[in-house]
């Protein structure tokens, strides 16, 4: 009795027509179109568009509110008069003269208060014994407002500039004493060993590893002190003042004029900016060596 076979079944994976490549008999592996990626299909607002949008909207509403009546003009000027009475003001050289006072004041306040604080957080910071002389003593004396002593300035210096040179002062100082202070403390000292096997004297240490180390916390309360600064100017030219933007505010509410107010108050938010961004530049200047995230 023969036995019969039956044909073997071709169990392999069959190629579709037209797949096989040329020369090769091989299957070809069809492409994938590459698949954009999420964040560059969705539309990039400008980084400046954004910045300006807060303060666009905020005049918005102002100018709504003061058009229905809702802010009536005893209480807070138009946008439309405020920006004629600030024309008015830089017309007849009131407005540019009082920036002129109030610029110098702040630039002398600043620039003391920059001096004192960073020779006492150095002396604290890099010696013990400095730190067991001063730092307790600084450490009291920040806790005391600064505008409680402007009538203790006003009996020691008198009613000119010097009581308000010596509040900025006295309000600059203190946030740099403590950014610097605290920068330097911060040091790595795995950094300050490194430099010691290499061979750096005790100057060449504080050179080149101690101050390059504290210089993005001086930065920061560089940063702090410019806004303290302005905020002890409004109190100091609003006491005794004959010239200054703090001046002209105060002639402003004996009158009841809001218009001339909110001019001053902008041209200090201003001034506050202009000076923030100087700082923030020289910071960007002196850490290019520090990265950073900048968000996303």
């Amino acid at each position: 009795m023969s036995i019969s076979h039956a044909p073997p079944t071709d169990i392999s994976p069959k190629t579709p027509p037209g797949a096989e490549s040329a020369g090769t008999g091989s299957a070809a592996v069809p492409e994938l179109e590459p698949i954009a990626a999420s964040s560059s299909r969705r539309t990039r607002v400008p980084r400046w568009l954004r910045r300006t949008s807060g303060p666009v909207a905020l005049l918005a509403l102002w100018q709504v509110l003061s058009a229905t009546g809702v802010l009536t003009s005893s209480v807070l000027a138009s946008p439309g008069r405020v920006s004629q009475v600030a024309r008015d003001l830089v017309a007849d050289g009131t407005l540019p003269t009082a920036m002129g006072v109030s610029l110098q004041r702040v630039a002398l306040g600043l620039l003391f208060g920059t001096l004192i604080g960073t020779a006492l957080a150095l002396a604290s910071g890099l010696f013990r014994v400095g730190e067991d002389l001063v730092d307790a003593s600084v450490q009291m004396l920040r806790t005391v407002p600064f505008v409680g002593l402007i009538p203790l300035f006003i009996i020691w210096f008198g009613i000119g500039e010097t009581p308000k040179i010596a509040v900025i002062t006295l309000g600059v100082t203190f946030p740099l004493y403590l950014n610097v202070y605290a920068g330097i403390r911060s040091v790595d000292s795995q950094l300050i060993e490194a430099g010691e096997s290499l061979g750096l004297s005790r100057w060449g240490l504080v050179r080149h590893v101690v101050l390059p180390g504290a210089l993005p916390g001086a930065m920061t309360g560089l940063r702090y002190s410019l806004g303290i600064a302005w905020l002890a100017l409004v109190f100091a030219e609003q006491i005794n003042a004959d010239s200054g933007l703090g001046f002209v505010m105060v002639q402003a509410r004996d009158f009841l004029r809001t218009d001339v107010i909110v001019v001053c108050l902008v041209v200090y938010a201003f001034l506050g900016l202009i000076a923030d961004f100087v700082v923030r530049t020289l910071e960007r200047l002196l850490l290019q060596w520090r990265p950073t995230f900048t968000g996303r």
